[in-house]
């Protein structure tokens, strides 16, 4: 896969990525970092370690640099965090700014403006004020972005609900504005040709007809597992050969195997982080995001990549990509029952499965890591000068 290096490198600078966490830059943004340093631009990022992963990024040929963020804006830790941050563009004259997570992307856009650098990029992974979400969300976070986007030089956005917002805020499409399919998704490393079902049905102990139900998503109260847990005795009553996979880490998961235990809920494994994603839903049957809101998950792609109908709340982002009765289901946020159904209903019917996961797979091209890359590359050739050629590489102007 052509990762966007340049065959001609004529360009040479730096460019700085922010996020809350090492862990975000290593999961999302690694190839176009590695887009940056195919131009010949030296790569940066300044990120708090908390879950580490810096040694990932680093392993990408990128210079870290840790700063304390924390994700909850109140905390006087991102005084610190500031500070450092904005010492360390002092120090450092970047050609791009692309900041990431709300808290990071905040403090990132007004150190770069005080220390006169940018230009600056803000890719919104999901605004915190959407429809239906509590008042004192929109009274804390919107004026925050409205205030932050005289700070900002473009605005990349990953659904169209947060799009009409940019516009309501003054962000212009085409020109500051710039709406991009997700962080995209590798599909050659999800379809059942590339990856193994085997390894991971024999370390469940599953047998022949055992169903897989799985769940991969960061243990954060915004991920929602309660709602899953709280539906799945009704899933195993009607379908007791089903079992329910839960792969990811977090600050709810000790609390979430309690849960389990305390309730003996049947056929639930926690498996924590894991790096073969792709063998693991090429051992599942259904897919569930019950999240209380998202930008454009990725956790959905990867499953429409490796065939899978998908059952999610129905919440901004997520029915950006689940069409209903077509690709997956969605449900009703809180509607225990209703998901309980909607998981039963495709567990109990392998062929409604098959149809949906192939049309999740021609959906999700759309979504493709090289179609994002080939967005992302206009838009860095935009702010950065650079003249695009017919290899997807760039030269200065």
């Amino acid at each position: 896969m052509d990762d966007g290096s340049s065959k001609e490198i004529t360009v040479s600078g730096k460019a700085l990525f922010v996020a809350t966490v090492y862990t975000h830059l290593y999961a999302f943004h690694i190839p176009f970092m590695k887009h940056l340093q195919g131009l010949g631009y030296e790569v940066h990022a300044a990120a708090s370690p908390v879950g580490g992963f810096e040694k990932d990024v680093e392993a990408a040929g990128v210079r870290c640099w840790d700063v304390p963020f924390s994700r909850s804006a109140m905390r006087l830790q991102n005084v610190t965090a500031y500070g450092k941050l904005r010492a360390l563009l002092k120090r450092n004259s970047y050609d791009l700014v692309h900041v990431h997570t709300p808290v990071a992307a905040w403090l990132g856009r007004l150190a770069a403006r005080r220390a006169g650098q940018g230009p600056v990029l803000y890719t919104a992974h999901g605004f915190h004020f959407f429809k239906g979400m509590p008042w004192h969300y929109w009274l804390l976070y919107r004026p925050a972005e409205w205030l932050a986007a005289r700070w900002t030089d473009g605005l990349i956005v990953i659904n169209s609900e947060d799009f009409e917002q940019a516009e309501r805020m003054g962000f212009r499409g085409g020109k500051d504005l710039f709406l991009v399919h997700g962080v995209g998704v590798d599909l050659t490393r999800y379809g059942s040709e590339a990856t193994d079902s085997r390894p991971a049905r024999t370390e469940l102990g599953l047998e022949a007809e055992d169903l897989v139900v799985t769940c991969v998503a960061e243990f954060t109260p915004t991920k929602n597992h309660g709602f899953l847990l709280s539906a799945w005795p009704l899933v195993h009553e009607r379908v007791p050969a089903a079992h329910l996979i839960l792969v990811g880490d977090g600050c709810k998961l000790r609390s979430l195997k309690r849960r389990a235990l305390r309730e003996e809920l049947p056929n639930v494994r926690f498996l924590g982080f894991r790096r073969d994603v792709p063998d693991i839903l090429q051992a599942t049957d259904v897919v569930v995001l019950p999240s209380k809101r998202e930008g454009l998950p990725r956790a959905i792609t990867e499953a429409m990549a490796a065939g899978k109908p998908v059952v999610a709340a129905d919440v901004r982002g997520s029915r950006d990509l689940v069409k209903h009765d077509v690709t997956g289901l969605l449900v009703q946020l809180g509607d225990v029952p209703g998901l309980a159904g909607a998981v039963t209903r495709l567990l109990q019917d392998g062929e409604l499965r098959q149809r949906m996961g192939r049309a999740g797979q021609a959906r999700v091209e759309d979504y493709s890591l090289q179609r994002v890359l080939e967005e992302m590359r206009g838009i860095y050739a935009r702010y950065l000068g650079v003249e695009r050629n017919e290899t997807g590489g760039g030269n200065l102007r």
